[in-house]
């Protein structure tokens, strides 16, 4: 079992090399503090990655045991700050290469009872959510594969540490349902 792999009880439905790749991600994020950009993950066979690419495979100490049944996360290009995520991701594709992608985001969430009191203008709700004083600061790593499998990992700024941190497989459906769209084959011409 890798570091990255959970071993809490309950994640017998959870493909284990997701929720490897997406710990590693969190971590690794985790390492660098808060107020971070969005970033986006292209998931990649590991084992692939290593056959394709061996002087990166013996830099990074994989052999073929190591690279089975695992998954490598490559950031990619850093987004544009005055695009969310949730927009940008209307816009990516993915080869076929790629077998799974996962995103990291930074959001403000609110208490259950303040929803019916959130304006509707994206600006004024912004600020109603930046000034509401029960108001959690909340990191989403957020991963899916081509074959449907999906993990989310979450960590509270108010509760900053490795043991506090979340997973499960359907934490965040709206933005898995993005990351998703994102390795759709596009149909083909004609048909």
């Amino acid at each position: 079992m890798s570091e990255y792999e959970p071993e809490l009880p309950g994640f017998d439905d959870v493909d284990p090399a997701l929720a490897a790749a997406v710990l590693e991600i969190e971590s690794h994020i985790a390492a660098s503090g808060w107020d971070q950009p969005a970033r986006l993950y292209a998931l990649v066979d590991t084992r692939a990655l290593a056959a394709a690419e061996p002087a990166l495979a013996a830099a990074m100490g994989l052999d073929d045991s190591s690279a089975e049944g695992s998954l490598t996360p490559i950031e990619q290009d850093q987004l544009a700050p005055e695009r969310p995520l949730e927009v940008a991701l209307q816009s990516i594709s993915w080869p076929a290469e790629v077998v799974g992608c996962a995103a990291v985001v930074e959001r403000l969430v609110l208490p259950p009872d303040a929803d019916q009191h959130i304006p509707e203008d994206p600006a004024s709700a912004e600020e109603f959510a930046r000034e509401h004083p029960d108001r959690q600061e909340v990191r989403i790593v957020a991963g899916v594969t081509r074959a449907g499998a999906t993990y989310c990992a979450l960590r509270l700024r108010a509760h900053d540490d490795d043991q506090s941190v979340v997973g499960g497989a359907e934490l965040v459906p709206g933005l898995l349902e993005l990351l998703s769209a994102t390795l759709e084959d596009e149909p083909e011409q004609g048909t």
